[in-house]
């Protein structure tokens, strides 16, 4: 007996409205999605993959209150366990992988547009973790991403895959890495809800 396409439709518009329903945030039609091609440095000199960064809603200063706080008092560790206390407020995905959520996302005005800057907890991978690799102390993945909205192909960014955020010996913040940063362009951004991503 041949299924009603009326019916097949129903079914399929219900499932798609519970999926996009659970999105973090307002109406999963507002998220701002910014696509990107990533090419590496150094040592991954020529590679390229397809990244995606999705925004539900930027984090308040009250988020940054509380990050530079757990930085303060217990560095780099202190920064993870907060971020792990975080709710999402959006999703990175990197080709070839399942991506994750994103902690803690920020946008600053700039004279040609706006900055973004993100910063998660990074998955530890099972081997680094079977290993006891060193490699797992480098627990944060961070990014920014420069959008000039009067000239989008002069738009640019990086992404800093495995990371700790560390002192220097001037006593500034920096960012240590495991990874070489991978240097984004080719990015396109289709804007969110005014005011909220």
């Amino acid at each position: 007996m041949r299924t009603p396409a009326k019916f097949v439709f129903t079914v399929l518009a219900t499932v798609a409205f519970l999926v996009f329903a659970n999105v973090p945030g307002s109406a999963f039609a507002n998220v701002e999605t910014i696509h990107a091609v990533a090419w590496g440095t150094n040592s991954q000199q020529g590679d390229a993959i397809g990244v995606e960064l999705i925004i539900y809603e930027f984090s308040t200063a009250d988020d940054r209150g509380i990050l530079f706080k757990a930085y303060q008092k217990g560095m780099n560790q202190g920064l993870v366990n907060a971020l792990s206390k975080m709710k999402a407020v959006g999703h990175l995905n990197v080709q070839g992988t399942m991506g994750y959520d994103v902690s803690y996302i920020r946008m600053t005005p700039t004279p040609t547009g706006r900055k973004i800057r993100f910063i998660t907890n990074r998955k530890i991978t099972f081997g680094e973790d079977f290993s006891d690799s060193q490699s797992q102390s480098f627990n944060l993945t961070a990014g920014e991403i420069d959008i000039n909205e009067k000239d989008q192909s002069k738009s640019a960014g990086l992404i800093y895959p495995a990371a700790q955020l560390v002192i220097d010996s001037q006593g500034q913040l920096q960012w240590d890495l495991n990874q070489n940063a991978w240097k984004l362009n080719t990015i396109h951004d289709w804007n969110g809800t005014p005011g909220t991503n």
